[in-house]
């Protein structure tokens, strides 16, 4: 893995090496999405992970259906972010049309792979993973001095990593 600080200026230098002749428009990650059962099981999960619900909503037909590309769109929905301000999780739970079940997305899987956290303390974030019924998918892994990783499954089997960064006293 590599510091915040690394992964940002690489991205800095990507961006600069797009080709003149493509036009450039300002953009900005705003949410994840995610399609899940249980709204409430969901909310539970990430709000005892510290995420906070910054709202929640009924959403329905009229714009919805141009926005998602359904008709009849209509959803449960709730908004949630990160302690540190910068990350959004936005969780929908169908009413109409059903939503469509799949099986478990594996690491390799083309498409939605994982939501990953950054945790002070991986051990603790596991014991709330086990409260809400799950565990770890293997273990917990050491990446030479730097951090402890693992995946989790999280409610509806979303993908969930959790990354403690290590100092010294680790």
């Amino acid at each position: 893995m590599h510091s915040a600080g690394a992964v940002r200026r690489a991205l800095r230098r990507s961006c600069r090496a797009v080709p003149r002749s493509v036009r450039q428009v300002p953009i900005g990650l705003d949410n994840i999405g995610i399609a899940i059962r249980d709204l409430d099981a969901a909310i539970a999960f990430f709000t005892d992970l510290g995420l906070t619900v910054l709202g929640r909503d009924i959403v329905s037909d009229g714009w919805t259906e141009t926005a998602v590309g359904l008709d009849g769109n209509h959803a449960d929905i709730a908004m949630l972010q990160t302690p540190d301000g910068w990350g959004r999780l936005e969780f929908f739970q169908y009413r109409h049309p059903p939503a469509i079940e799949a099986e478990p997305v594996q690491p390799n899987t083309i498409g939605r792979h994982r939501v990953a956290f950054a945790v002070d303390d991986i051990d603790a974030a596991v014991e709330i993973v086990r409260q809400h019924g799950g565990d770890v998918l293997r273990g917990i892994a050491r990446y030479e001095d730097s951090y402890r990783l693992t995946y989790v499954r999280g409610p509806d089997d979303i993908p969930v990593m959790l990354a403690q960064e290590l100092t010294g006293a680790d």
